[in-house]
């Protein structure tokens, strides 16, 4: 039996295992889908696996999508233009590193019915995935994308890379169309975002990459001021589709079933 992992820390909340095992079940292949939460140490012994097909893939989550580049004998394109790994596999006796967040979040945002073209972005945040949301909005048309983040530095060293976004400071709240949590405040219920959501006033698009729980707090207070509202589900399921077709060369449904099997 082939085995597969995700692997971050927290990775308690990951529902990667339950939507990959479906798809492996309904699929008929014989392999297993497990979580694993590892220190910074681990990487490079859990990687070795994959040279030694002991474990066949692996899907990397916060905070490790940059710290396994190093590991990596290849990066893919869209992982070379991030430098954010989600995605590993071996080719050709190749350690291969492979983004699919910046197309699952591409297809998240289509599925929600949201144009992004000629709109002002603000993300909250600048970890791992940020790059990859950068590179969707850039292929969907945004006019304008601005960043915060906590750790200010942290937001400087992604302008290094993209030259055209803006950086605030931290409680600066600009007046944009849609606001985007790409923090992990909120993976604990009683996270709250320090954020006067009220300044960004209603009629706008408000996202959370955050998919468990359903309802973050940043999105529960967006909802009530009158603003239309997504989690990060879909994007959650579309990139985990895109790694599921690397790893078992089979593109599996995402129908309501697969949907629903992730609101139980």
């Amino acid at each position: 039996m082939r085995k597969y992992l995700v692997i971050g820390n927290p990775i308690e909340h990951s529902l990667s295992p339950k939507l990959h095992n479906y798809w492996l079940e309904k699929n008929s292949i014989d392999a297993i889908f497990e979580k694993k939460k590892v220190e910074q140490e681990e990487i490079k012994s859990l990687i070795s696996k994959i040279k030694k097909e002991e474990i066949y893939g692996i899907n990397v989550t916060v905070p490790f999508k940059k710290a396994v580049i190093p590991f990596m004998d290849e990066l893919t394109t869209e992982a070379n233009e991030t430098q954010s790994v989600n995605t590993i596999y071996l080719l050709e006796d190749k350690v291969i590193g492979h983004n699919t967040d910046i197309s699952g979040f591409e297809l998240g945002i289509k599925y929600s019915k949201y144009n992004v073209k000629n709109k002002t972005v603000f993300i909250l945040g600048a970890g791992g995935v940020v790059p990859s949301i950068i590179v969707a909005l850039k292929r969907m048309g945004a006019h304008k994308i601005i960043l915060s983040n906590r750790t200010k530095e942290k937001a400087k060293k992604l302008k290094l890379f993209f030259k055209d976004i803006e950086i605030l400071d931290w409680g600066i709240l600009p007046k944009v169309n849609m606001i985007i949590n790409a923090t992990s405040i909120g993976l604990n219920k009683n996270d709250k975002l320090e954020v006067d959501l009220k300044k960004f006033g209603s009629n706008n698009f408000f996202f959370d990459i955050i998919y468990n729980p359903q309802e973050t707090d940043f999105l529960k207070k967006a909802k009530q001021l009158g603003n239309k509202t997504e989690n990060g589900k879909m994007m959650f399921i579309y990139q985990a589709h895109q790694a599921f077709t690397i790893w078992h060369k089979i593109m599996p449904n995402i129908d309501e079933e697969t949907i629903n099997l992730l609101k139980e």
